[in-house]
């Protein structure tokens, strides 16, 4: 192993501490002072724009990659449910936006089975399939 460093990925390394929420705002200064010693990054006076507070693209991003978690099958239950909880402090999703989204559906296939009955270009066949659905829905 090669004892001097790769300065692209020491400037990757301190970038990355820019944009970690969970890192002081010395070791921010810190790196950012690093950064525009190697010629990294242009000086900027005060604190680094990307520390003082994650951009609402970041944030759409982190809350889009917590939806994808949710219809992710290789994803496991706990993950799920730490996304479900992130997403209803956010106010994207509410406890009962499964239960709604299938009410939803099954109000949608009602009222299309309903308006096959009225649609002149259904076969009586299908119309006959739509009045038995409808009765057995009681609806």
């Amino acid at each position: 192993m090669s004892e001097s460093k790769n300065a692209t990925r020491v400037a990757a390394g301190l970038k990355a501490t820019l944009h970690n929420p969970n890192v002081s705002e010395g070791a921010k200064k810190s790196a950012q002072d690093r950064l525009e010693q190697m010629g990294a990054i242009e000086p900027q006076s005060g604190t680094a724009k990307a520390a003082a507070e994650p951009g609402e693209s970041h944030d759409t991003r982190v809350l889009g990659g917590y939806k994808a978690t949710l219809s992710n099958e290789h994803t496991s239950e706990e993950a799920k449910a730490h996304a479900r909880e992130v997403l209803e402090a956010a106010g994207i999703l509410s406890d009962s936006s499964e239960d709604t989204a299938a009410e939803e559906h099954h109000m949608r296939v009602l009222a299309g089975y309903k308006a096959a009955l009225h649609n002149p270009r259904v076969s009586d066949a299908a119309k006959q399939h739509a009045r038995e659905y409808l009765a057995e829905h009681d609806a």
